[in-house]
């Protein structure tokens, strides 16, 4: 019969997450243990190596996303008002610089790894299409629309990094409906 475990996938990766999104994927064995709680052997039995488990913490990651963008999708109007708001609901309301700095780590951990960089695309796939069913009927039309979308969003985050004038949100707001109304007048 095995043991019970102390502490269950889910809640380890969620400490996990936010030890490496506040340190960097360069995480020991050891200095994970002392945030998880867990003894380094455990750690070991659970992921093989330290590669396996940032992997695996950031595979959870994503799939806490994928669930964000699910709600998201699912509560936002069908019109391009609710384009902007699923994205909305996606950025991150903090606005100090230990939030986002936490996101630009754990992203060029995401570019470096294949399987993290697929999972990527495959969000942005999913992301596409959310917001281009929001922009146009025209299935070729929403997919540019969609991909559009999402490069203003990610840029509008990009260029607060550099400013911080104003919230990270409201910033992100004025940009997405600064696009809409312009993008979608003709």
């Amino acid at each position: 019969m095995g043991r019970s475990k102390k502490v269950s996938d889910a809640e380890l990766m969620d400490r996990l997450l936010v030890v490496i999104g506040r340190d960097g994927p360069d995480l020991s064995f050891a200095q994970a243990a002392k945030y998880a709680d867990l003894a380094p052997a455990t750690l070991v039995q659970r992921f093989g190596t330290r590669e396996g488990m940032v992997e695996s913490t950031l595979l959870h990651a994503w799939a806490r996303l994928e669930e964000a963008t699910h709600a998201a999708h699912t509560e936002a109007t069908t019109d391009p008002a609710g384009a902007v708001d699923l994205l909305l609901r996606l950025t991150n309301s903090g606005s100090g610089e230990v939030d986002f700095s936490e996101g630009l780590l754990l992203l060029r951990e995401d570019f470096r790894n294949p399987v993290l960089r697929a999972r990527g695309a495959a969000w942005e796939k999913q992301l596409t299409a959310a917001l281009g069913q929001r922009l146009s009927q025209d299935p070729t039309l929403a997919a540019v629309l969609g991909r559009q979308l999402i490069s203003i969003w990610q840029g509008a985050i990009i260029w607060w990094g550099f400013t911080r004038q104003g919230t990270l949100h409201e910033n992100v707001k004025v940009v997405l409906n600064d696009w809409r109304r312009i993008a979608l007048r003709s």
